[in-house]
């Protein structure tokens, strides 16, 4: 992995950090179950010791160029100590996976410390049947979903038998700290690669004019798509109000066999019954709190990887974000995945992506107070009303120190103004919910995971009793032909 001392933020790993808050806390991260017994806490310590040689972003910290000169930089963080980020506690008896949950709760509604490297883990024992647990949480300005996949199979072994420790830390030493002055000459430097990339660019024009003409006209296209959804703003909910620092987790567990079997049946993709399953679940919860569901139709912010063939093993962010529709007024569960099909196909059909990929470019152009500005505007209540990140995972099972991870549950963020962030991770054979709610406004987080559970059964009802009368995969497709389906 290219992870440079003195390396540059990018824009949109900027705009992360901009976006922070009191109450808005930028992290994400994962829980993970695994079989027991735990390793001894020291030998947990050396293999993540070994390994870290392998991600040396995760031994740098945020330096900040003065009077906003430049976007922040990664250095290496001299006073760098993995017992403060690596941490040990343990479950009061009976250790039930209902105290696990809250105590990720409470990590999650701590904000890491930005004169540090921006990620922590906490090794978790005394969980029931023997087993324990890892927490992980890093700031969104070092990673994003995607690429904490790959972080994952390089922390991890993918074999029972653990890989030899590689480098000891010892061989480890950070670089010189940088001065002002040199802070200063960075955003200089970052000035000048933006100029250099525009020549380039020109350059191209010349020697290429149609190639470049199609582009421009598709990302003035994509950004008039931008611009028409943001004039058509999401509704307002309960999920959209104002939220404090603290947080609720729950998970739920399903079979990603049950999607695969829904998505033959019924049409579509799995991220399609993803989404239809969010909107079912958001649809009862919205009448369970009395709120009427007919016309209504929310916004999901899907998360989108541009992530190039190739560059699986970088750090960053390298997302788009799309605007799928959750159509919660729909009560049937198969006209209501009919609907999201429908309306995925045509953002995929869109140029919107296109659009976005273009405002995310353009922000590298952007001093900071003006990225600080479209950062609040890219998060804000009026263009969506709580986030849904589907995120594919290992289909093989990960081993730490020899034991077995057995469940994976992904964990994202709620940025201002928004009290319900779901994010949906599949593992080995798994496709598991992360339910994210702020501790006031979702009191009834519980409710709302019974509400996912009974959209899946909704659906996997249907679908089964398509195939108990002998249809065959993809005979639901072929009757309601909506959408791309692909």
């Amino acid at each position: 992995m290219t992870q440079e001392h003195f390396d540059r933020l990018t824009a949109i790993d900027a705009s992360f950090l901009a976006q922070e808050g009191p109450t808005s806390h930028m992290h994400i991260g994962a829980l993970t179950v695994l079989e027991g017994p735990p390793p001894a806490f020291g030998d947990f310590l050396d293999i993540i010791r070994g390994r870290l040689h392998l991600v040396p972003r995760y031994r740098q910290r945020l330096s900040f160029p003065p009077v906003e000169t430049g976007r922040p930089v990664w250095v290496d963080d001299s006073s760098f100590n993995l017992e403060y980020h690596v941490r040990q506690t343990a479950l009061p008896r009976p250790g039930t996976e209902a105290q696990l949950y809250k105590l990720v709760s409470r990590i999650f509604s701590q904000q890491l410390d930005r004169s540090k490297p921006l990620w922590e883990m906490w090794v978790i024992e005394g969980l029931e049947g023997g087993r324990w647990a890892l927490i992980s949480k890093t700031h969104h300005a070092v990673i994003d979903g995607i690429s904490g996949v790959d972080l994952a199979t390089v922390m991890f072994d993918l074999t029972q038998e653990p890989r030899e420790v590689e480098h000891p830390d010892a061989a480890w030493q950070p670089s010189d700290e940088p001065t002002s002055a040199a802070l200063v000459a960075s955003g200089a430097v970052g000035v000048a690669r933006t100029a250099a990339e525009g020549a380039r660019r020109l350059v191209r024009l010349a020697t290429h004019p149609q190639e470049v003409i199609a582009e421009v006209r598709d990302g003035l296209e994509g950004l008039g798509e931008v611009v028409w959804a943001g004039l058509n703003p999401a509704p307002d909910t309960p999920l959209n109000v104002e939220i404090g620092p603290h947080r609720r987790y729950r998970v739920v567990k399903t079979d990603l066999a049950e999607f695969k079997l829904i998505k033959d049946q019924l049409g579509g993709t799995v991220n399609d019954v993803v989404l239809s399953v969010v909107s079912g679940a958001l649809r009862e919860w919205l009448r369970s709190r009395g709120i009427r569901t007919e016309g209504l139709e929310l916004r999901a912010l899907v998360p989108v990887s541009v992530r190039a063939p190739g560059e699986g093993g970088s750090l960053g962010n390298q997302i788009v974000a799309m605007r799928g529709p959750l159509p919660v007024y729909v009560d049937d569960p198969v006209a209501r995945l009919r609907v999201v099909r429908q309306g995925m196909g045509e953002l995929k059909e869109s140029k919107m992506a296109v659009g976005a990929a273009v405002l995310a470019g353009a922000q590298g152009f952007a001093p900071p107070t003006v990225l600080a500005q479209a950062s609040r505007l890219n998060f804000s209540t009026r263009l969506f009303n709580l986030i849904v990140t589907n995120v594919p995972g290992p289909q093989f099972p990960l081993y730490v120190a020899g034991r077995r991870m057995v469940d994976l549950y992904p964990i994202a963020f709620l940025p201002k103004d928004h009290a319900l962030a779901i994010a949906i991770m599949s593992y080995d054979g798994q496709l598991n919910f992360g339910l994210l709610g702020d501790y006031d406004a979702l009191p009834d987080i519980d409710a709302f995971a019974g509400y996912v559970r009974g959209a899946i059964d909704e659906l996997l009802d249907v679908a089964r009793e398509r195939v108990s009368a002998g249809n065959g995969s993809g005979n639901g497709r072929a009757r309601t032909p909506v959408g791309s389906g692909a």
